[in-house]
């Protein structure tokens, strides 16, 4: 019994020894195991709520269903197709339907945000309209309207002019985030900068209650066109239900693998080739080999729950910096993948220490208390 603890006793001490004798290098081991926690919560957190926040804002306008031309995208800003304006007069003849709003979307080139041209009457008819925090509704050809995040980022006030799509406006109006774009402008003025006279990019459509009902009678009126319910919008737009996404964060958590695999590898091997003589006095005391691999991975282990206490740390310490510098940056790190990273790195460095503590294992006791 006295021979067990002290091979416990001997096997904490050989754990946080090379830990604390070596503080630099168990210290940039933890940095390099957080990098990994780090790139995967902040890649996933940037893409998660970018989709999510651009979903909940086309939620937001009051519409129930979304109907846009054939080869459009589900992003805004990458699809250049459109329709004609006169489609939504039609579509207001469906007796389910209770309003139809035209939006006209051009990307504004300066910083990728997409500008909404909107017939204010309408876009407003969707849902209770906009609040508005300060300033008043579009009244000439030449104001904009920008929601809060957008004015607090840009450091905007009422009566400033800005650029949009190379243009200057008149902001006249600060209204409440959460309605489609960040920047709104009257649609006439939107189709004559992009060349698209009474044309226009996306209907927002509000039922009278039956929003299946009024889907299919849209689809019947436009079979060509993709026709999708808000739900069914909001739902495509998570990271696991676009596939082109996939392959970019299965990249960074891959990198992220590497990194805690390589650095643990390095780490472990060097602590063995500087420990043999500790390591021949466990197995000298009644060690076995499970024993000694154990011991390693058990340092391998503490290393990455430090690592990754340090990253997760590291990540929302990141994130909330980012969302005071730009608040219209939306970041979203879910508890799944907090968990995700974790066993990642737990996974990485076990995996890492896999070979050194085998080697550690195998070591002759009589050579390892020789070794000099």
């Amino acid at each position: 019994m006295n021979n067990v603890e002290n091979r416990r006793v001997t096997g904490r001490h050989l754990i946080w020894g090379n830990i604390m004798s070596r503080p630099l290098r168990s210290t940039l081991s933890m940095v390099a195991i957080s990098l990994q926690v780090f790139l995967i919560l902040l890649i996933v957190g940037l893409t998660s709520g970018v989709l999510a926040d651009w979903g909940e804002r086309a939620e937001g306008v009051g519409a129930d269903i979304l109907v846009q031309p054939p080869n459009s995208s589900i992003f805004f800003a990458f699809s250049s197709a459109v329709m004609q304006q006169s489609v939504a007069q039609q579509l207001a003849g469906i007796p389910s339907v209770d309003e139809v709003a035209p939006v006209l979307t051009v990307v504004n080139s300066a910083n990728l945000n997409v500008v909404y041209g909107i017939d204010e009457q309408s876009f407003e008819g969707l849902s209770n309209g906009f609040k508005f925090l300060a300033g008043h509704a579009l009244e000439h050809s030449d104001d904009a309207l920008a929601d809060d995040l957008a004015a607090q980022a840009g450091r905007l006030h009422i009566g400033d002019t800005i650029t949009l799509i190379n243009r200057p406006f008149h902001l006249r109006g600060i209204v409440l985030h959460g309605k489609g774009a960040r920047f709104f402008i009257p649609l006439k003025t939107a189709q004559d900068i992009a060349g698209a006279d009474k044309r226009i990019s996306m209907l927002y459509v509000r039922s009278k209650g039956d929003t299946e009902a009024a889907r299919a009678a849209v689809v019947k009126l436009l079979p060509n066109y993709k026709v999708r319910s808000m739900a069914e919008y909001t739902t495509l737009m998570t990271s696991s239900n676009l596939p082109e996404l996939k392959p970019f964060i299965r990249s960074f958590v891959l990198l992220g693998a590497g990194i805690s695999f390589l650095v643990v590898l390095l780490t472990m091997h060097t602590m063995v080739m500087e420990r043999t003589r500790e390591i021949g006095v466990l197995k000298s005391i009644g060690s076995t080999r499970f024993g000694i691999v154990k011991l390693i991975e058990a340092e391998a282990s503490l290393l990455a729950v430090l690592g990754s206490v340090l990253g997760i740390a590291v990540t929302f310490s990141t994130a909330y910096l980012l969302r005071h510098l730009s608040p219209t940056l939306q970041i979203r790190i879910g508890a799944d993948w907090v968990a995700k990273s974790v066993a990642l790195a737990l996974v990485a460095s076990a995996v890492g220490a896999l070979y050194p503590a085998i080697r550690a294992a195998q070591s002759d006791p009589i050579e390892a208390l020789a070794y000099e």
